[in-house]
């Protein structure tokens, strides 16, 4: 199987395209902020790597079937992978979050020190990534996303 001709593989980079870019208009539209950095970020909705790993099963499961081997490994992948991006990884977000404000409290602190007026910015501060993880239903719909993806991709091919 060429690595151009595999469903799996195509349907799961196309639904990471697609949930990474449809961020932007969804964002926009919830608060009227047009940030196209949002196609480059973790984070936000919907999940990219569940529309990816979702994708990615829904596709082993339609060449392969869902009676084989192939489909029983990416289920259980994708089920670990959704639940690290609810769990695990939002709640490093939530910690990016509170030790970034302990930081800004202690610079402001500490600003009469000696000497700190005169550092650059970043010498001062190197803050935390805080968007990393998925709320539950971010990663719902990024699932979502790639089955579907992956159920209309499927006859075109």
């Amino acid at each position: 199987m060429s690595i151009f001709t595999n469903f799996p593989l195509t349907v799961a980079l196309a639904s990471i395209l697609i949930a990474q870019v449809i961020k932007i208009p969804i964002r926009f539209i919830v608060t009227r902020e047009f940030k196209p950095s949002l196609a480059f970020s973790t984070g936000g909705m919907p999940s990219s790597h569940s529309a990816a790993v979702a994708a990615l099963t829904t596709g082993i499961g339609l060449t392969e079937g869902i009676n084989s081997s192939m489909f029983a490994i990416a289920f259980v992948f994708s089920v670990i992978t959704m639940f690290d991006a609810s769990g695990v990884r939002r709640q490093a977000g939530e910690h990016a979050i509170l030790l970034n404000q302990l930081v800004k409290d202690f610079q402001y602190f500490v600003e009469g020190a000696k000497d700190w007026n005169k550092k650059e910015e970043y010498e001062k501060r190197r803050e935390l990534k805080e968007l990393l993880g998925h709320q539950p239903i971010e990663v719902f719909f990024g699932g979502l996303a790639g089955i579907c993806i992956a159920l209309f991709l499927f006859p075109l091919y």
